[in-house]
């Protein structure tokens, strides 16, 4: 694994506390391979966590502020395009993010490096590192040079809507509520591991959707819906 000095540098930041660092990008299937390797270190789960939340955070300012005459549903097709899991594995891929992850053998060698959900799962959780050693000012300059060259190219291209997008808008447009979805089951392990997730309007639902993430089982899921609403169910 390449040198963190080598990473921080390629980033353009210096961690004051560089456990914080080591933390984002150490993946849980490490640490249960090396469990005394993870003494003084935050949980990479916990640092995801927080930093799918700051990041939510962050691209909603930054699209408030850009766009002050778009209304909710654009801000939020946007912010879904910006924030989905795809455009942040790109964001890691920038930066070679997947050769400084500590992964298990099995991991590992069964491709995860490569992997979308890991490496958006570890861009966010880096994020998080960077707010906690350096402040918010800190973690608004570090995502704003990936959020903002891909809004760039959001507004060169046009916005494909994501099934979720579509069904946001429709939903609102048609019942003024937004669609919600929840978790029906979860099964089996990483990398073979299933989510089965609903959508509902209010009390309704609208679809269900199968997917190895929670991200891609909420896409079935809208876009079961949407089919659903086309043949008029």
């Amino acid at each position: 694994m390449p040198s963190l000095d080598r990473l921080q540098e390629q980033i353009g930041l210096y961690f004051r506390d560089p456990r914080l660092l080591q933390s984002a990008l150490m993946h849980r299937s490490f640490l249960h391979e090396h469990p005394d390797q993870g003494a003084g270190l935050i949980d990479n789960e916990r640092l995801e966590f927080l930093g799918d939340a700051i990041l939510n955070y962050l691209s909603a300012t930054l699209l408030f502020e850009r766009y002050p005459e778009r209304g909710e549903g654009g801000l939020t097709a946007l912010r879904s395009a910006l924030v989905k899991t795809t455009t942040l594995a790109s964001f890691a891929r920038a930066i070679s993010l997947g050769t400084y992850i500590r992964l298990s053998k099995g991991e590992d060698q069964g491709g995860a490096r490569a992997r979308d959900g890991l490496l958006a799962d570890m861009f966010e959780a880096l994020l998080a590192a960077v707010y906690l050693d350096g402040g918010i000012d800190a973690a608004t300059e570090f995502a704003g040079r990936f959020l903002e060259p891909q809004l760039d190219q959001i507004e060169m291209n046009g916005l494909a809507l994501d099934y979720k997008s579509q069904l946001q808008q429709r939903i609102q447009a048609e019942r003024n509520i937004t669609p919600r979805y929840r978790v029906l089951a979860e099964t089996g392990q990483d990398p073979r591991r299933e989510y089965t997730i609903e959508v509902l309007a209010g009390d309704q639902q609208l679809g269900t959707g199968i997917g190895p993430s929670k991200q891609s089982a909420a896409q079935a899921a809208a876009r079961s819906a949407l089919e659903r609403l086309a043949g008029g169910e």
